[in-house]
């Protein structure tokens, strides 16, 4: 009794018809006008690929090289089979893990087809010897929009048994497609041959002669087309361009090293954008840092830094005479003015007992 399949499904043959030796692959459609489906099978090992192309068998080689896969061509189909293939389960080779079955349309691509214009596709199992049919898979074809090759089913090991699965996918890229997938190295379309009689004539009308045999092509040279050297990267700016400005990073990347003298620390380079650099190389140190609003402003401190527009020293002596507040020893006048010497200052003040020269003034509003 055969077994109705949906996609997916198996069934064990050699539990359906036990003593089981060679069965009948049948395919079967109804194509639109102008539609020529071509039935193929490939003979894989455990790894899903051939052996060799010879394993390959379809119309141009109707046989496996060890004979148990033979592929009846156009013949005269029985009922609403369109073609078969016959496999003796016995002359197998060990080495072959599985059979796929599988049809496509010849010059499906160039010509605009799909499976959406094959209709009632189907494959099933007959045990050879009496013709029972053993399974049986019915494709449903109508949703495929730009497949030109289906794998409709597979043949395959399960240690003693042989077992059938319903497969129904669907390939977009053709017999070609396909074959590569399974490890067919040679293996390519033909354009439209010149009036001539054909080696095999099939059922689909002319379909034999769609693919050139494996082992009768010798692939042609490979093309390489010359590569326009690329253009050279531009220049990188210094730093890395993926660090932010230092002294802001609203500003954007920083694209130069400059050195930063802070006023309590040791000098160090870092990263800033153009302007910020553009401050720190013009202005005398520490006071890097643009004018804040809503704060009161430092005054530069310190003796004249050679390389750096100085203030008057008068004005300076009168503003901390006059102005009044906290008024700062020689020695941290030399700390904060010279950054060379900001590292020894901090140093000395360290290591010094004595009270700071520091007198702090505070001043009380009424």
């Amino acid at each position: 009794m055969s077994v109705p399949l949906t996609k997916g499904g198996n069934v064990s043959l050699t539990k359906q018809a036990p003593g089981l030796t060679e069965v009948t692959v049948a395919l079967g459609w109804q194509a639109e006008g102008g539609c020529e489906p071509d039935a193929s099978a490939l003979l894989c090992d455990r790894s899903g690929t051939v052996p060799s192309d010879a394993h390959f068998v379809f119309f141009n080689n109707l046989s496996s090289p060890d004979g148990s896969v033979r592929h009846s061509g156009g013949g005269s189909p029985a009922g609403d089979d369109a073609q078969r293939i016959h496999v003796d389960l016995t002359r197998v080779p060990a080495e072959v893990a599985k059979i796929v079955f599988l049809v496509s349309l010849y010059e499906g691509a160039s010509r605009g087809q799909t499976f959406g214009r094959v209709h009632r596709a189907h494959i099933r199992v007959l045990d050879r010897e009496g013709g029972t049919e053993l399974a049986r898979y019915d494709l449903a074809t109508g949703g495929l929009s730009s497949e030109t090759a289906l794998v409709f089913g597979e043949l395959y090991r399960h240690g003693a048994e042989w077992k059938f699965r319903a497969v129904g996918q669907g390939y977009a890229s053709g017999l070609a497609g396909i074959a590569t997938d399974y490890g067919v190295d040679v293996l390519r379309e033909t354009p439209a041959p010149a009036p001539a009689a054909p080696a095999q004539t099939g059922a689909s009308g002319g379909g034999a002669d769609a693919y050139t045999s494996p082992a009768a092509v010798t692939p042609a040279p490979a093309v390489v087309s010359a590569m326009t050297p690329a253009p050279a990267a531009p220049p990188q700016p210094t730093g890395s361009p993926t660090m932010t400005c230092f002294f802001d990073p609203n500003h954007g990347p920083g694209i130069t090293t400059v050195t930063w003298s802070p006023q309590w620390g040791v000098p160090r380079p870092v990263q800033a954008c153009g302007g910020c650099a553009q401050r720190v190389q013009t202005t005398a140190p520490p006071f890097y840092t643009p004018p804040q609003q809503g704060y009161p402003q430092p005054v530069a401190q310190g003796y004249p830094q050679q390389g750096y527009p100085q203030q008057p020293y008068g004005d300076h002596y009168d503003h901390q005479q006059q102005g009044g507040g906290r008024r700062f020893g020689t020695g941290a006048l030399i700390g904060a003015g010279a950054a060379g010497l900001i590292g020894g200052a901090l140093l000395n003040e360290a290591f010094d007992d004595d009270e700071p020269d520091v007198v702090v003034n505070n001043y009380y509003e009424d």
